[in-house]
């Protein structure tokens, strides 16, 4: 039993220096440090990311995106070294601590290579900000508004508000359709007329039916022309500027109200037909 009692089993302790009052009371006030430690760390975290974040959005000059990720990483960085003061406190020297975690984190990274591509072409994305979020976008063949970008992903709301997550470096690797990036955007139709109709009538009917909306734009010019002598029709190519955000309506309604006028006018709008031969034997 004595032999038992002097058993060294960590940092020269012995069993019956770890059951003296004075040592559990050293435990014990270890234990709670490094409770209180991790409970501040993480709130201190916390906060800085709120911060960080809230600044973004306070000023319209600022990109919210960027601050987003910084909030982020800053939590991060606290919370890491909220864990390296506990090791302190239970007296482990944090320098080994960190080359291990050097040695681990290479092999772990060559282990995770394509998770670390993410996080990688995540920064890529965050700092040069091909996309940012409220923008709608086409990524990888999904279309939607960015919601939210962190390190890993890319989270989007489809058209039918249906969430999408697409790894970053699927973003950052592919082509990207920003549909927001500019202000105005140019809408397009083709209108077909059949050939008896007058054009000059038709073409008067379309392009003042367009510039009545008052989402259409005047300068830039509108484009109307005869663009193609089809089987059936005469095809009218039609191009007027609009705000990027009037740009899916406002192509939308046009096609219903030149359709309107185009029959208010008297202007034929020719349809595929098809003829059927009886042959009798």
């Amino acid at each position: 039993m004595e032999t038992l009692l002097t058993t060294v089993i960590w940092d020269g302790k012995t069993i019956s220096d770890i059951l003296t009052l004075e040592f559990l009371a050293s435990a014990v006030g270890n234990v709670m440090a490094a409770v209180t430690i991790l409970v501040v760390g993480f709130l201190v975290g916390g906060w800085a990311r709120r911060r960080l974040t809230s600044l973004g959005g306070k000023h319209a000059h600022l990109d919210i995106t960027l601050f987003n990720f910084l909030g982020n990483v800053a939590r991060y960085v606290v919370i890491g070294f909220a864990f390296l003061f506990v090791l302190n406190t239970f007296g482990v020297q944090t320098t080994s601590v960190v080359a291990i975690i050097g040695a681990a984190g290479l092999a772990i990274g060559l282990a995770l290579q394509g998770t670390l591509s993410n996080v990688a072409a995540g920064v890529m994305i965050v700092f040069f900000r091909p996309i940012k979020i409220g923008d709608f976008v086409e990524v990888n063949g999904q279309m939607g508004t960015v919601k939210d970008i962190t390190l890993n992903c890319t989270e989007l709301a489809a058209i039918s508000n249906v969430q999408v997550i697409i790894p970053n470096s699927q973003v950052w690797g592919n082509t990207i359709t920003n549909y927001s990036a500019y202000d105005t955007r140019r809408a397009e139709w083709v209108f077909g007329v059949g050939y008896g109709v007058n054009l000059k009538v038709a073409e008067e009917a379309i392009i003042k039916t367009i510039l009545a909306d008052p989402r259409a734009k005047t300068d830039p010019e509108p484009f109307i022309q005869v663009n193609n002598l089809g089987a059936s029709s005469v095809d009218f190519l039609v191009r007027v500027w609009c705000n990027s955000a009037d740009f899916f309506a406002f192509q939308a309604d046009m096609k219903r109200k030149v359709k309107e006028a185009l029959d208010e006018a008297g202007v034929d709008i020719p349809f595929p037909t098809q003829t059927v031969v009886h042959v009798q034997k």
